[in-house]
């Protein structure tokens, strides 16, 4: 696994990586403006509903305001990660190209598929992660509690996307697919930090691919 992360980390360095990062963030960023603008009162109402517990107005106040910004950047994420997933599939031939080239591409990812196994993960995280919000403002809890979210987040469709190029029966898939969780929650901690927030879910795919081509061997 260590080997998997240094050539990966390598490899979000390069030229390829860094412009197509660069086009997620500006679809992300523009996708996120527009729907926070579009859809702001309705999540204000709903964080606010939820500060209601709170017996002291400053401490209330200030819940609202850390969770607002919590939202702002989870739809931020959640625009990240799906352009990532139906943008991704150029960069990940052209990283087999360099490191595997004997390595055949024997599919493609769908592009209806993918974006349904996105948007479901992206479902399942949103229920998770209302359900859950009183729990991230818990020290220490808070933020193994949202890994694991967005892990949830990244999982199958970094699964899917990279597995439909290389491998078409989904029990194999499944067998080369244990560490998923893992590369999951390896590529998500990137969102613990701005800016490099923007890979996480190229590297978890990039992670993928390491590790699915690497046990083809």
């Amino acid at each position: 696994m260590k080997q998997i992360a240094a050539k990966s980390l390598q490899d979000i360095l390069s030229p390829s990586v860094l412009l197509f990062v660069a086009k997620i963030a500006l679809l992300s960023l523009a996708s996120t403006l527009i729907l926070s603008w579009v859809a702001w009162d309705l999540l204000f109402e709903m964080i606010t509903l939820y500060a209601d517990w709170i017996p002291w107005e400053w401490l209330s106040a200030l819940v609202t305001s850390l969770a607002s910004l919590l939202i702002a950047y989870t739809l931020f994420i959640l625009m990240v990660s799906l352009f990532t997933a139906l943008m991704s599939e150029k960069l990940l031939i052209t990283l087999t190209k360099k490191h595997y080239p004997a390595t055949p591409i024997t599919g493609s990812a769908d592009i209806m598929t993918s974006l349904f196994v996105t948007v479901k993960s992206s479902a399942i995280f949103l229920v998770l992660f209302i359900l859950l919000l009183p729990l991230l403002f818990i020290p220490f809890i808070g933020q193994i509690v949202m890994l694991y979210l967005w892990s949830i987040l990244l999982k199958d469709p970094t699964v899917y996307d990279v597995g439909a190029l290389f491998i078409t029966d989904k029990n194999k898939l499944r067998v080369v697919s244990k560490k998923a969780t893992l590369i999951a929650m390896t590529g998500s901690l990137f969102n613990y930090i701005p800016i490099l927030n923007l890979f996480a879910p190229v590297f978890a795919q990039i992670l993928f691919l390491h590790h699915l081509l690497k046990s083809k061997k």
